[in-house]
C-alpha cells in the first residue's frame, strides 16, 4: 500500500501520441518559448490549446514533472480519440468511449484523474465551461493490496545485512523499516530534516513542498541507534542538501540486494518494509487514529480500511479448539 501519493504503474509499451505543435518542450518536458502565439482560453477553443494552458497552470503550481507528464500523456490520447472537437462539443459519450478503451482499472482510473484535473481547471479556475463533463464518472474500485510483512527475525536479518554493506544502505533500510517512510519521502529527505540535538531521542521531519500534500507532514521519533547511523552516514558520504541523491529504482535495488544478503526468500520491497513498520506499531499499541498519523495518511475510508488490516495482522493468533 502506498496510499499517499501512489507509485507510478507500469504501462504497456506503445507509441506516444504526437504532441500539438503549438509549443516546444525542453528535455525535461517543461514548456519553453511557444512556436506561435497561444490563443486565449474560451469554450470553443481546441483541446490542444486547453492542454497548453493546463500544463502551464500545473507548472506554475510546481507540480512534479512526472505528474505533469502523466496528465499530458492521457490528454494527448484523449485528443487522439476524439479528433478535432472543440471544448464545447466534447460530451460525456466522448469521455465514456475514451475510458472504455483502457485495458485495466488502474489505467481507467489514471485517465479519469487526468480528465477531471483538466476540467476542474477549465470550469472552476478559468470558468470557460459551465460544467465538468467528467464529474458523472467515478473510478473503479481497486482492491487494497495484501500487506506483505517481515517476521521479527527477518527484520533483524535485514538490518544486519544492510549494516554489513555500508552506512548508506543501513540508514535507508532503517528509515523504511523502522520509521515507515515511503520511497518518495525517503528521496525527498534533506539533511536539515534530521534533528539529533537530543542524541537519545532523534527526530526525523517529513515535509512536502506541494500544498495539497502538506497534511501528510509529520515528525517521527527514532532511537539512539539512528543518531549513530546518521552521523556515520554523514561522515562517509557528506550529503549537502538531499540525504540521498538516488533514483527510485536504486532504492528498489538496494532493498532487493539486502533481502538477498539476509537470506530472505520472499519478495521484499520498500512498501513491504513500510507495511512491517505499521504492523509493529500496531503491536506496540497504536490504534487506527495513531497509525494514520504516523503513516501520514488522510483519514478517508480507504486508508482506514488499510490500517484496520494492519491492526488485524498485529492481533494475537487465534487459538484453536482443543
Amino acid at each position: 500500500m502506498d496510499i499517499e501519493p501512489q507509485e507510478e504503474e507500469s504501462q504497456p509499451k506503445r507509441e506516444r501520441p504526437v504532441q500539438a505543435q503549438l509549443f516546444t518542450l525542453s528535455a525535461r518536458g517543461e514548456l519553453t518559448q511557444p512556436m506561435a502565439d497561444i490563443p486565449a482560453l474560451h469554450n470553443a477553443c481546441s483541446l490542444d490549446v486547453a492542454r497548453w494552458w493546463f500544463r502551464r497552470h500545473l507548472e506554475q503550481q510546481k507540480r512534479p514533472i512526472n505528474t505533469i507528464d502523466s496528465y499530458m500523456y492521457d490528454l494527448a490520447l484523449f485528443q487522439e480519440s476524439i479528433g478535432n472537437k472543440t471544448l464545447d462539443r466534447i460530451n460525456t459519450t466522448d469521455i465514456a468511449n475514451f475510458l472504455g478503451q483502457a485495458n485495466n482499472k488502474s489505467t481507467r482510473k489514471r485517465r479519469l484523474t487526468s480528465l477531471q484535473g483538466m476540467y476542474r481547471y477549465l470550469v472552476d479556475k478559468e470558468k470557460v465551461l459551465p460544467k465538468n463533463p467528467a464529474d458523472s464518472f467515478f473510478p473503479d474500485y481497486i482492491p487494497l493490496k495484501t500487506p506483505h510483512t517481515l517476521f521479527p527475525q527477518e527484520q533483524d536479518a535485514m538490518l544486519d545485512a544492510a549494516h554489513a554493506e555500508n552506512s548508506r544502505t543501513y540508514l535507508i533500510t532503517y528509515l523504511l523499516l523502522k520509521l515507515g517512510l515511503t520511497r518518495t519521502e525517503l528521496l525527498a529527505l534533506k539533511v536539515d530534516h534530521i534533528d539529533i540535538s537530543d542524541r537519545a531521542n532523534p527526530v526525523v521531519y517529513v515535509y512536502y513542498d506541494e500544498i495539497r500534500w502538506q497534511p501528510k507532514e509529520r515528525k517521527l521519533g527514532a532511537g539512539p541507534e539512528f543518531t549513530e547511523a546518521f552521523e556515520q552516514y554523514v561522515a562517509d558520504y557528506k550529503p549537502v542538501a538531499r540525504m540521498f541523491n538516488l533514483l527510485p529504482q536504486s532504492i528498489n535495488k538496494i532493498v532487493d540486494r539486502v533481502a538477498e544478503a539476509a537470506g530472505i526468500n520472499k519478495t521484499v520491497t520498500p512498501q513491504s518494509l513500510r507495511d512491517t513498520f505499521a504492523v509493529e506499531q500496531s503491536k506496540a499499541g497504536a490504534d487506527e487514529k495513531k497509525l494514520l498519523q504516523i503513516l501520514g495518511l488522510a483519514p478517508d475510508s480507504r486508508n482506514r480500511k488499510s490500517v484496520q488490516r494492519y491492526i488485524k495482522l498485529a492481533a494475537p493468533p487465534i487459538a484453536g479448539v482443543v
